[in-house]
């Protein structure tokens, strides 16, 4: 268990919140790429609980901007998309990329007053499908050389997904590697040549076992959990009669996000982004390592449980998230239907919107989130004293070099458990048609 102060600590997430304050250090999701597929590319974003509005000006470069103009504090999304930048149809003050009042051509003609007047803006970055924004003090960092950025775009998908929780159990969920027996466990087992696009519904590394069967029949995992530069690794051991272990291998990268094995050929990297205290964004990124990723068939999946604009989940807490008890009894543990971020998202948003923790008894299963949890308080102690040193990618070293992480799931003898997952992850990046060394 933990106090109310060491919870409200860890979730809250506003400026000059301890959590926020770590958090506005690294670049954080902000937008899909596709939001501003549009005629009139402008969106309103909501981030660590600010409201801003990201546009592509005239020229296609992207600005993240304070959503309500300093004048009178009308909405900026309602803004006229000229003179790169944003004009209010209030009274037509102008604001460029980087938040400067350029015009107030209702002022008297030789006045100053617009070079005074500047509104919060923030450095934004696209890639592969996601645009970063950075809400930090300084200049932001780089980025790392992860797989789910160096990957060229054909093999990367990018998707959101609304969840109406706190961002920390959203994460947590994610390191937890023993919840995948019980929460998205299947009573029967589909065809996994039918599976492309699902997770889970491969069969388990190169055998024929339904990844659906071998988590069923296999619910007790050894998890060991590996401090690393990126953050840390989390590996769940299954072991089996035959002298085999199944080896799974997944990854909090820090602050906020999970990489973990979906198929024997794509890995998920994912972050649970706040909006504000009570509420997230999981963003995703599926990486291939095979072929060019169906991006129109990993969307159609997608859309048919989320509606637009606001990438919201069809199942939801408003319709028991289509909980069926004829298919708990026959077909799904949860009787949610077989999408796993149904499950997922019943799990985080049950706890209620921001989890109490002072009434919680973690288990032998739950190291990762203990390991976590220290690992988060550290970096708010550290940023509270005005350093970054030592936080995963942000203290000593070379972004560059922060490659990965591996993500794999394998099978293979007890006694090699350790270099079974290291050699089914090389051979699949020699096999990779780009550049995926580590």
């Amino acid at each position: 268990m933990m106090s109310q102060e060491q919870n409200d600590q860890l979730t809250r997430v506003g400026p000059g919140a301890p959590a926020g304050d770590v958090l506005r250090r690294y670049w954080q999701p902000a937008a899909l790429s596709d939001e501003l597929v549009a005629e009139r590319p402008v969106v309103p974003v909501k981030l660590l609980g600010e409201d801003l509005v990201l546009f592509r000006d005239n020229s296609g470069k992207l600005g993240l901007i304070d959503r309500f103009c300093p004048h009178r504090g009308v909405d900026l999304c309602f803004g006229r998309r000229e003179d790169d930048g944003l004009r209010c149809p209030f009274h037509g003050w102008h604001f460029d990329r980087t938040g400067q009042c350029v015009e107030q051509p209702g002022e008297p003609e030789k006045s100053q007053m617009h070079t005074q007047i500047k509104v919060t803006s923030y450095p934004v970055e696209e890639k592969n499908g996601i645009v970063f924004a950075y809400m930090g003090p300084g200049d932001p960092p780089p980025f790392p050389a992860l797989d789910c950025f160096a990957a060229p775009d054909s093999h990367v998908f990018a998707f959101k997904g609304l969840w109406e929780c706190n961002w920390l159990q959203a994460l947590e969920v994610g390191i937890d590697p023993a919840h995948a027996s019980f929460l998205h466990r299947f009573l029967q087992d589909e065809d996994p040549n039918e599976g492309y696009g699902k997770q889970f519904r491969d069969r388990a590394a190169d055998t024929d076992i339904p990844m659906t069967q071998l988590l069923r029949d296999y619910p007790r995992p050894e998890i060991k959990v590996e401090e690393t530069d990126y953050g840390l690794r989390l590996i769940a051991l299954r072991h089996m009669p035959d002298g085999r272990s199944h080896v799974r291998v997944t990854n909090q990268v820090f602050p906020e996000a999970i990489c973990i094995p979906m198929s024997n050929e794509m890995t998920i990297t994912q972050w649970h982004v706040p909006i504000d205290d009570e509420t997230c964004y999981w963003y995703s990124m599926f990486v291939s390592f095979g072929k060019p990723v169906n991006k129109t068939l990993m969307r159609e999946q997608r859309l048919k449980e989320h509606r637009l604009p606001d990438y919201a989940p069809v199942r939801n807490k408003r319709n028991n998230y289509g909980y069926d008890p004829d298919e708990q009894r026959d077909l799904t543990y949860t009787g949610m239907g077989l999408d796993i971020n149904v499950h997922d998202q019943w799990a985080v948003e049950s706890m209620g919107p921001i989890q109490d923790r002072t009434r919680e008894h973690l288990g032998r299963t739950d190291v990762g989130i203990s390991r976590y949890r220290r690992l988060m308080r550290a970096a708010i102690a550290k940023v509270a004293e005005g350093s970054t040193e030592g936080l995963p990618m942000l203290g000593e070293g070379d972004l560059a070099e922060v490659k990965g992480p591996v993500a794999i799931d394998a099978i293979g003898p007890s006694d090699d458990w350790d270099s079974l997952w290291r050699d089914s992850d090389a051979a699949r990046r020699t096999a990779c048609s780009w550049d995926a060394a580590l």
